[in-house]
């Protein structure tokens, strides 16, 4: 089986470089016009016979503009951090405070931003999704699968299935693009950039 996770295109958040994770954005006009573009150079794999996405709005942008109206499921637990009162800032507005330096310093992963979730938390919901995705696709007897997410949630997959290859950020696609996770007898077997 072939797994297919992409990142949504490009929103106002990630031009201006603010944390945002729960709000429900669009694309930005340069978004959609990314991913037309990237469309149209053959980048993405043929439709796959099961299409998942976190249900944000971004991410049912990105794949209405590169499959259209496909039947999808719904996965919230793919959605992006939960950065609570961190959301919609930037690091310059945060650096000053006391909560956002003992976050991002957190080696641990223990630290929750306020009023949202901390890394480890975010990566048991981000990996219990994905294996619910594998398990559906597996019941089904699928040969290919179609995951549309987040930035950080890709990352923290593919950090996950290919532990100290790269560090998080190092995992985190671009926007409108991702990664295919080849995948034998329910085991990995590699992967290809998109």
């Amino acid at each position: 089986m072939e797994l297919h996770l992409i990142r949504h295109g490009k929103t106002k958040a990630n031009e201006q470089k603010l944390y945002c994770g729960q709000t429900d954005l669009p694309l930005s006009d340069a978004g959609r016009e990314e991913l037309v573009s990237l469309k149209k150079q053959k980048i993405y794999p043929p439709p796959a016979e099961l299409f998942f996405t976190s249900g944000l709005l971004r991410a049912e942008e990105t794949i209405s503009i590169l499959y259209g109206n496909v039947e999808r499921t719904a996965v919230p637990d793919i959605s992006e951090y939960r950065f609570g009162s961190f959301e919609m800032k930037s690091h310059e507005e945060l650096k000053n405070r006391g909560d956002y330096q003992a976050w991002i310093a957190d080696k641990a992963g223990g630290v929750p931003c306020p009023g949202g979730e901390s890394k480890n938390q975010f990566n048991m919901r981000v990996i219990e999704g994905y294996r619910r995705i594998l398990e559906k696709a597996s019941q089904a007897g699928s040969n290919s699968a179609f995951v549309l997410s987040h930035g950080g949630a890709i990352a923290c997959i593919m950090e996950h299935l290919m532990p100290g290859q790269k560090n998080f950020y190092e995992w985190q696609p671009k926007q409108g693009r991702g990664y295919t996770l080849k995948y034998h007898s329910e085991q990995l077997h590699g992967y290809i950039e998109i």
